[in-house]
C-alpha cells in the first residue's frame, strides 16, 4: 500500500500532460464545400422599359384670397372642405375706420366743392371788373388760375373719395368664383395686414395629376410623351390605367431634390383633390438587350457586378455591368456582358472571386408507390 500511494501523484502528472498536450495540438480545417449556383446563359432580347411616378391630384387653378385692407378679422364664415359660390362672402373684418375714412373723404368733396364754387364766383366778378377797366389783365388771370385749380382740387377729393368708398368694400372678403376650400391661414380675433391670405380656394375646373421626375429621366420624358398612349395613370385602388396629356412641364429643377415638376391634363377622369395616383411611362422597345433577374446584380465597392461562371474551371469571376432600367423582375443590361456568357442568377452574395461552384441540379421527383393491402 506505501508503494502505491507514491505512484499515485506520478500518475496523475502524466494524465495532466497528456491532456494539455492534446489540447494545445490543432486540428486541420475542413476543405470548403463546393457551393452550387444557379446560372443563365446571356442572350441578347427585346426590352420593353417603363418607369413609374408617384402622383397627385391637385387644382389646376388654386388662389390664396387676402383682404386688401388692414384690420380685425372678426368672423370667417368658411371651414376646411366647404364649396363656395361666386360672390360668396367668406370673411369681414372691422370696418369701422374705414367707415370713418369714408365719411371724411365725403367732408373733402363738399368742402372742395365750396371751394371751387366760391373761386368760380370770384372769377366772374373779376371778368365783369376787368371789362370795366378797374383791374388789370394779369389780375383777371390770376384769379382763373385759382378757379382751375380749385377745380382741381374738387376733382383730386372726388378721386380720394371713390377710393375710400371702395376700401369700405373691401372689409369683407368675397369669392371671385365657385370652388372648394382647401386652406384656413388666419382665425377670428387677429390682426391682419392687407394681403395676408385667410383662405385657400380650389377653384372648380380642370384638374391636374402632378408628379415630379428626376433630372436625368426629363428627357426621356418629352420624347416619349409625344407618342399616343405612351403616358397613363392609375389612380389609387384601382387596376385600370387612363391616358393622360402633358400639359406642362417645369423648366427649372427643384433646388432641394433636383426634380423637374411635371403637370399633366386629368382630363374625363372622375378625381377628387389630394387623391393618390401612379403614373407609368412606357418606353419604346429595344433589340438587343440583355436582361437577366434581379437576383444576379449586387454592389460591389460603389459598382453594380454580376458573377461570371468560367466553365472549365467552375469558377466564378466578378464583372461590373451597366444597368440600363427595369424591365418588370428584370434588369436591363447596358453593358459589361456579352451574349453567351454563363451569369450566377441566385445565390451571388455568398461567392467570392475564383471559388470553385458547381452548377445546381434539381433534385429528381420519383412517384410514391402505394403500398398493397395487407391479405387476411
Amino acid at each position: 500500500m506505501p508503494h502505491l500511494s507514491r505512484l499515485a501523484p506520478s500518475l496523475l502528472g502524466l494524465v495532466l500532460l497528456t491532456a494539455l498536450m492534446s489540447g494545445c495540438s490543432k486540428q486541420a480545417a475542413a476543405p470548403e464545400p463546393v457551393r452550387a449556383v444557379r446560372t443563365q446563359l446571356v442572350s441578347a432580347g427585346v426590352a420593353s422599359a417603363s418607369h413609374e411616378y408617384a402622383a397627385e391630384v391637385k387644382p389646376r387653378t388654386e388662389s390664396r384670397l387676402s383682404f386688401r385692407v388692414n384690420g380685425k378679422l372678426l368672423s370667417r364664415s368658411v371651414n376646411l372642405g366647404d364649396t363656395v359660390k361666386a360672390g360668396q362672402v367668406l370673411a369681414r373684418i372691422d370696418g369701422q375706420d374705414l367707415k370713418l375714412a369714408e365719411v371724411a373723404a365725403a367732408a373733402g368733396v363738399a368742402a372742395a366743392r365750396t371751394n371751387r364754387d366760391q373761386m368760380g364766383a370770384d372769377y366772374k366778378r373779376f371778368v365783369d371788373l376787368q371789362r370795366q377797366g378797374f383791374i388789370s389783365a394779369a389780375e383777371l388771370e390770376r384769379r382763373d388760375s385759382a378757379f382751375k385749380a380749385s377745380q382741381a382740387q374738387l376733382d383730386q377729393a372726388k378721386a380720394q373719395a371713390d377710393v375710400q368708398g371702395n376700401q369700405s368694400g373691401y372689409a369683407q372678403l368675397v369669392a371671385d368664383g365657385a370652388g372648394v376650400v382647401t386652406g384656413v391661414d388666419a382665425e377670428p380675433g387677429q390682426v391682419l395686414a392687407a394681403g395676408t391670405p385667410v383662405v385657400r380656394i380650389a377653384m372648380a375646373g380642370p384638374r391636374d395629376i402632378v408628379f415630379s421626375v428626376p433630372e436625368d429621366q426629363i428627357g426621356r420624358l418629352k420624347a416619349a410623351a409625344g407618342r399616343a398612349g405612351a403616358l397613363k395613370v392609375r389612380l389609387w385602388g384601382s387596376d385600370k390605367t387612363y391616358p393622360l396629356t402633358l400639359r406642362e412641364v417645369s423648366a427649372a429643377a427643384d433646388p432641394v431634390t433636383r426634380t423637374f415638376l411635371i403637370k399633366a391634363d386629368s382630363g374625363k377622369l372622375d378625381v377628387k383633390l389630394g387623391q393618390s395616383a401612379t403614373v407609368e411611362l412606357d418606353l419604346p422597345e429595344t433589340d438587343g438587350v440583355i436582361k437577366l433577374p434581379l437576383s444576379a446584380v449586387l454592389q460591389q465597392a460603389g459598382k453594380t457586378s454580376v458573377w461570371v461562371l468560367d466553365g472549365p474551371s467552375m469558377t466564378v469571376k466578378p464583372v461590373p455591368v451597366q444597368v440600363g432600367g427595369a424591365d418588370g423582375n428584370a434588369v436591363v443590361i447596358a453593358g459589361g456582358l456579352s451574349a453567351g456568357q454563363e451569369v450566377v442568377v441566385a445565390g451571388v452574395h455568398v461567392l467570392a472571386p475564383g471559388q470553385k461552384v458547381k452548377r445546381y441540379v434539381p433534385p429528381r421527383t420519383t412517384a410514391t408507390v402505394p403500398a398493397p393491402a395487407a391479405s387476411r
